[in-house]
């Protein structure tokens, strides 16, 4: 899988190979105009303009982004299921009121017995959106967006012990950037905690490590969670035969109850506490970007079935490496993340390892099309049951 693939929402909705995703909006007959009779559609010069898609994917997934993080970087937020639960009710919602107005027509009917199965899948995207949050909770966006490149690490060497795949040289080179960068991003963050302020205020100092601590520790579980959903997922889906839009239903529909359950076991719903987290002067302004949050799950998989129907496949895998930069410097502009020679420099590395990962993705895709197989490559064993049972 590609490396944007592997970002917390768009896991939350389409995960299959750009070949078989299809536009959100099903293409229709022109409409009619009730004044003047004639048929009128939208302009081709929009929907099939490849800069303009790739723009709203960027700016979808960076508004995303800065939306999640002003929704938990509170000073009293702690309420981190409770928000996940409102993202999936929002997204689901949208869902069947699209399905209702004829927008999505490939949804299939919910059947029980693929929930039963989905079900251990939904409990790893718990986990990986709960750490992701929790992480970006402690974190800047920058270092946020660089640490998330170690999930491609782990999920690559993933798909080597269980599907057979294999890892070039040159993203092995990649993956060396994306461990530099990573380590140069923490050592900027520890290193403006312990100086960064005025001397003196050694208690601040301690109460910015332990925050960044905080923050390093959720974001290993997170690469792990991360890691352990999209190898998990990619099994199952084999023998699932879901389409996109029943991957996202069933993704946001089976977390619903389990992330209330744990909001209202795990979180304190006392009045006191949620008008810490609520406060009146930005209580509104939070409950809108909440439902936002909910919403950009659509429109991200929206943008991305957009720019790929219009570009590639190639070009959508290079947009979103490139994607990395904005992202890290909308961290920059708006939440006042600390700009030093080492922090920007990470940004620089972390943004060329995922040009070089992208690069090596789409080198060996174009030589894995242009060659013929002359013989039955080797397989491990799980990688044999794994074939096998997508066959059954």
């Amino acid at each position: 899988m590609d490396g944007k693939k592997n970002e917390d929402v768009e896991m939350r909705g389409f995960n299959s190979s750009p070949s078989q995703r299809e536009p959100f909006i099903v293409p229709r007959s022109p409409r009619t105009s009730s004044k003047s009779g004639q048929a009128v559609s939208l302009p081709s010069n929009i929907t099939n303009n490849p800069g303009l898609s790739i723009l709203s994917y960027c700016l979808a997934s960076i508004s995303m982004t800065v939306i999640n993080k002003y929704c938990v970087s509170g000073a009293n937020w702690n309420l981190n299921f409770f928000y996940l639960a409102i993202q999936s009710v929002v997204c689901i919602a949208a869902i069947m009121i699209c399905k209702q107005a004829g927008m999505i027509k490939n949804l299939s009917p919910f059947d029980v017995k693929k929930a039963k199965t989905w079900f251990p899948i939904s409990l790893l995207l718990v986990g990986m959106i709960y750490t992701g949050s929790k992480a970006l909770q402690f974190l800047s966006v920058p270092v946020y967006t660089i640490f998330k490149n170690l999930t491609i690490i782990v999920i690559a060497y993933g798909e080597v012990l269980w599907f057979g795949g294999s890892v070039t040289p040159s993203a092995l080179f990649s993956f060396g950037l994306m461990v530099v960068s990573s380590i140069i991003a923490a050592w900027a963050d520890i290193q403006h905690a312990l100086y960064g302020n005025t001397t003196g205020q050694s208690v601040e100092a301690a109460l910015a490590i332990s925050t960044l601590n905080a923050g390093y520790a959720w974001m290993g579980l997170n690469v792990f969670c991360t890691s352990a959903y999209v190898l998990s997922m990619r099994k199952i889906m084999k023998r699932m035969n879901f389409k996109d839009w029943d991957t996202m239903f069933y993704n946001n529909l089976l977390t619903i109850p389990v992330l209330f359950v744990c909001s209202f076991i795990f979180e304190n719903w006392s009045s006191e506490n949620l008008l810490l987290n609520f406060p009146v002067e930005t209580r509104n302004s939070l409950l809108i970007g909440m439902v936002y949050s909910g919403l950009g799950t659509i429109f991200i998989s929206y943008c991305s079935a957009w720019c790929i129907r219009v570009t590639s496949s190639t070009t959508y895998s290079m947009v979103g490496a490139l994607n990395k930069l904005p992202i890290a410097v909308s961290g920059l502009i708006f939440f006042d993340a600390p700009v030093t020679f080492g922090s920007v420099s990470a940004i620089i590395i972390g943004f060329v390892s995922g040009l070089v990962y992208s690069w090596a993705k789409v080198r060996q895709s174009q030589v894995n099309k242009s060659s013929l197989p002359t013989h039955n490559p080797v397989m491990s064993a799980s990688s044999q049951s794994s074939r096998d049972a997508s066959r059954s």
